[in-house]
C-alpha cells in the first residue's frame, strides 16, 4: 500500500497455508498466533478487499491533506496517484490473507512505488510517511471492521499488532532502497547527460536548438561571454580525479564547468567583469611545477565555446615546457607561431640558420643576448644589465648577429623575423 500493508503474520498464517519463505519470528511472537486469532484477521482483510476502491480514495484524501509533498504529485495525476495506491493496497491486504502469493509482489510493488516517487522529486521523508499513514489506516479499518462484527474478537489483533508494524517497517526499508537507488541513477544519468552536453559544447558540435536547454542544465547564460582555460601536466595524486586539477579563484555568478580531454582538461570560465578579468585570473592562478595552463580569448555565447576550446588549446600549446600560465590575448606572436608549426621551422631555419654553424656555446651566447636585447625592448643598457655583463657587449653580440645573418636589428621587418623566429626556437625545439 503505498502505504505499505503488512503482509502481517507471515510465519503465524503459515501455520495455515505452509511454510513461509520468509525468516520465522521468534518463538515469543510465534506462540502468541494462533488459529483463532488468524481466522479473525482473515476475516476482517476480506472485509477490506471488497472495499478497496473506498479506502484508495480515504487514503489518497488523506496524503493530499496531510503530506505536502505528495500534493503535487496527486494535481498532476490524482487517477495514476490512485491507480498507484489501489494496486499497492491490494497486494498488501492480500497478503494478509495469502502470504507466500503475496510478499514477493508486495515487495516489488514497494520498490516500484520507491522508484516512481524518486523520479516524480517527491521527498522520500514523505514516500515513508505515506507508508505509515496507509499502515496505520489498514490497521483500524481491521480493528473497525473486527469490533463491528464482534468486539470480544479485538482483543486477539493485539497478538497481531507487532507484526503487522513490523512488516511496515520492512517496506519502508525496501521502498527506501528502491529511491536511492533510482535517485543514484538518475543523478548518473544526468551527470552522464551534463558531460555529454559539456563535451558538444567544447567541441563546437551542439546543435544551435540545444543550447537553451543545455543553458538550463548547467546554469549558464546562453548569451554570456566566456572563456575557456585549458591545463596539461597537473599532478593528480591518489583521490584526485573527481577534483579540479587547479583551484580557480572564487567568482560569483555561474558555476566554472571542468571537462577532461584526452591531452588536457578544460574549464568553462563564465565572465561578468571588466575587460581585464582574464589578466587577474591570469595572475591570480597558482600554477604548480611542471604544470602548464592556457587562457583563450574572450567569446560570446554558448555557441562560440568550441572556438574558445581552439584559442585555449593555442595558448597551452605556446606554454613553456617547464609550465606556467599563458593568456593568448597577451601571447599572440607566440600563438602565430604554435598556430603553423612547419611555417614556423621554416622561418627559424632562415633566420637562426646561419648560428648553427658556430660552436654551440658561442651560439648560444647570441641567441641569449638578442632575447634579452627584445624582452628589453631594444635596450642594450637594461639587456646587459640582465645579462650582467656591459652594453657594449651587447651591441658587439648584436652586430656579430647581424654580420652572420644579414639581418638589420633597426630594420622593423628583420627584428619581426627574429623574435619570431626566437619563439619559435623556443617554442617548438626547432
Amino acid at each position: 500500500m503505498e502505504a505499505a500493508m503488512p503482509q502481517v503474520v507471515r510465519s503465524r498464517i503459515g501455520a495455515l497455508h505452509g511454510p513461509s519463505p520468509a525468516t520465522p519470528l521468534p518463538h515469543r511472537f510465534r506462540s502468541l498466533a494462533d488459529r483463532e486469532a488468524v481466522e479473525v484477521l482473515h476475516r476482517a482483510a476480506r472485509v477490506l478487499v471488497a472495499s478497496l476502491p473506498a479506502l484508495t480514495d480515504r487514503l489518497v484524501e488523506a496524503l493530499y491533506a496531510q503530506e505536502p509533498g505528495y500534493r503535487a504529485a496527486i494535481d498532476a495525476g490524482r487517477a495514476e496517484v490512485w491507480q498507484e495506491v489501489h494496486h499497492s493496497l491490494r497486494h498488501n491486504v492480500g497478503s494478509l490473507i495469502q502470504p507466500r502469493e503475496f510478499r514477493e509482489s508486495a515487495h516489488r510493488t514497494s520498490r516500484w512505488i520507491g522508484e516512481i516517487r524518486a523520479e516524480q522529486g517527491v521527498p522520500l521523508d514523505a514516500v515513508l510517511h505515506a507508508f505509515r499513514m496507509g499502515g496505520a489506516m489498514v490497521w483500524q479499518d481491521l480493528v473497525d471492521e473486527t469490533a463491528r462484527r464482534d468486539p470480544d474478537d479485538v482483543r486477539l489483533l493485539v497478538h497481531v499488532a507487532a507484526d503487522v508494524w513490523n512488516f511496515v517497517d520492512e517496506h519502508c526499508g525496501i521502498v527506501a532502497d528502491a529511491y536511492r537507488q533510482a535517485e543514484r541513477r538518475q543523478s548518473w544519468r544526468r551527470e552522464n547527460r551534463q558531460r555529454l552536453m559539456v563535451a558538444a559544447l567544447l567541441d563546437g558540435t551542439a546543435r544551435i536548438a540545444d543550447l537553451a536547454e543545455a543553458a538550463a542544465m548547467l546554469g549558464l547564460p546562453e548569451q554570456g561571454r566566456y572563456a575557456v582555460l585549458a591545463v596539461a601536466g597537473a599532478p593528480r595524486g591518489p583521490g584526485a580525479a573527481d577534483r579540479p586539477p587547479l583551484a580557480l579563484p572564487a567568482a560569483p555568478g555561474a558555476p566554472v564547468l571542468w571537462h577532461p580531454g584526452p591531452d588536457a582538461e578544460f574549464a568553462i570560465l563564465p565572465l561578468a567583469g571588466p575587460p581585464g578579468e582574464l589578466s587577474a585570473l591570469a595572475a591570480a592562478l597558482d600554477v604548480p611545477a611542471g604544470t602548464r595552463a592556457g587562457i583563450g580569448s574572450a567569446v560570446e555565447g554558448l555557441a562560440a565555446l568550441g572556438d574558445a576550446r581552439r584559442l585555449a588549446e593555442t595558448a597551452l600549446r605556446a606554454c613553456p615546457a617547464a609550465g606556467g600560465t599563458v593568456l593568448l590575448d597577451e601571447h599572440l606572436p607566440d600563438a602565430l607561431v604554435v598556430s603553423s608549426p612547419a611555417l614556423a621551422e621554416a622561418l627559424a631555419d632562415r633566420v637562426l640558420g646561419p648560428l648553427d654553424r658556430l660552436d654551440p656555446a658561442d651560439r648560444d651566447v647570441i641567441v641569449e643576448t638578442l632575447t634579452a636585447w627584445l624582452d628589453a625592448d631594444g635596450s642594450a643598457q637594461r639587456a646587459g644589465a640582465r645579462l650582467y655583463c656591459h652594453r657594449n657587449t651587447v651591441l658587439n653580440r648584436l652586430r656579430r648577429f647581424e654580420q652572420l645573418t644579414g639581418r638589420c636589428l633597426t630594420r622593423p621587418r628583420d627584428a619581426v623575423e627574429v623574435s619570431l623566429a626566437l619563439a619559435a626556437r623556443r617554442l617548438l625545439g626547432t
